[in-house]
């Protein structure tokens, strides 16, 4: 079985062997191991991998054990997962079907190791493609009059189900802070990179009367701060004066689908860590 095990803390010497020795105390065969240290704010962060034989490893021991031998120490923010379980990701949808078709292509195929017990969305609209690949589709409609009572139901459901993380593929409705407190840097969002200077409902048709030369998207975790929360992956292309406004749009949503999809491929794998609302990306 293999386990992974993420860390941060204030840097000083010991912390990469006090670790692996510990790991290798307890049976365990390191396969692979990243580490970063900020230097403007002294911070050490570690992503190491590890393998253990299932029958004898006990997850609640070994935290036992970590926490009073290694992590009191070095006063460690960690956490330890473990891939005897497949991650269960509920999939956030308004009307726009190109990065749902994506992502549950993607999911067809065997590419994203994950369960999708759902999908919700505040339109009946994209229905047909859940239904498709057989998936449960929920229609919780979501206005200002409503809107505490369809939190309430989106909480419900995917507490039911368990739900790991959440991915706005798309999803036009700002998340309450709410749900943002049941799901901290669980919730991945995907838009355009002309934020903040193109905000609006036609973002691409004020890029192209502004002439840029560039466009792109970016894939964040939702904070309460309107897209401003830690940004996991982004990727532009180029544009010029013989692009049309449909050119753009097309080139965007391409972009937004790859984006997203290494971003949730990123968060799946634990290479992501947040501090201080940025993130380190680990190879």
């Amino acid at each position: 079985m293999k386990t992974t095990i993420l860390i941060n803390c204030p840097d000083q010497p010991g912390i990469i062997s006090s670790v692996t020795n510990f790991v290798h105390s307890e049976k365990g065969n390191i396969i692979y191991l990243d580490q970063h240290v900020d230097l403007s704010a002294n911070v050490f962060f570690m992503r190491l991998e590890s393998e253990f034989d299932l029958e004898k490893f006990n997850s609640e021991v070994f935290k036992d054990k970590f926490q009073i031998n290694i992590a009191d120490t070095y006063q460690m923010q960690w956490s330890l997962h473990m891939d005897n379980r497949k991650p269960k990701m509920a999939l956030f949808v308004s009307k726009y079907n190109h990065c749902l078709y994506d992502i549950l292509s993607r999911f067809n195929s065997g590419e994203l190791n994950v369960e999708i017990p759902f999908v919700l969305s505040n339109h009946p609209d994209l229905k047909y493609i859940a239904d498709q690949f057989e998936i449960p589709y929920y229609y919780i409609p979501f206005t200002k009059e409503i809107r505490k009572e369809a939190e309430q139901e989106q909480l419900k459901l995917l507490k039911q189900h368990e739900v790991d993380f959440i991915v706005l593929a798309r999803y036009m409705q700002i998340i309450s802070g709410s749900l943002i407190n049941e799901f901290p840097n669980k919730i991945i969002n995907i838009h355009h990179s002309f934020l903040p200077a193109f905000a609006g409902a036609k973002p691409y048709h004020a890029a192209f009367d502004r002439g840029v030369k560039i466009i792109g998207a970016t894939s964040h975790y939702v904070t309460e701060k309107l897209d401003a929360g830690p940004i996991i992956e982004q990727d532009v292309t180029t544009v010029s004066h013989t692009h049309s406004i449909s050119d753009f749009i097309s080139k965007g949503r391409d972009l937004e689908k790859i984006v997203l999809s290494r971003a949730i491929k990123l968060h799946l794998l634990r290479k992501t860590m947040v501090y201080n609302n940025k993130t380190v990306i680990f190879s």
